[in-house]
């Protein structure tokens, strides 16, 4: 069966958008490794300003991928959680960042190749 590249372009771009920019993955990682206090997620993720958190949460519940909980009452009024919608990215995200460690060290190799290479 062919491929519909129109189809396909279509799908990255949506992915892109979604999920594209610096900050979206390290939030969504942080978020599903148990942090989710305001606080927590911006020490996890190192450069992120308050600003640009809250920014990329509200945008982030906006497309169904965090939940934010609010009880006034609790010692910790607001927590973010996951969407079941977001977890369904998790193999994908596990999936990249072994690529990234895998490139990480594909690219030292070869700088440590060409350094032997160099008189």
């Amino acid at each position: 069966m062919a491929r519909n590249q129109k189809e396909e372009f279509q799908a990255l771009q949506d992915t892109l958008y979604v999920l594209g920019g610096k900050w979206k993955l390290p939030i969504i990682n942080s978020i599903c490794n148990g942090n989710t206090r305001f606080k927590e997620i911006q020490q996890s993720i190192p450069g992120i300003t308050s600003r640009m958190l809250s920014k990329e949460l509200k945008d982030m519940e906006l497309n169904n991928l965090v939940k934010r909980t609010e009880d006034r009452d609790a010692k910790v009024p607001i927590l973010y959680e996951s969407t079941e919608y977001c977890r369904s990215f998790g193999p994908i995200i596990s999936e990249m960042i072994n690529w990234g460690i895998s490139h990480r060290e594909h690219i030292r190799n070869k700088e440590n190749a060409s350094k032997k290479i160099t008189p």
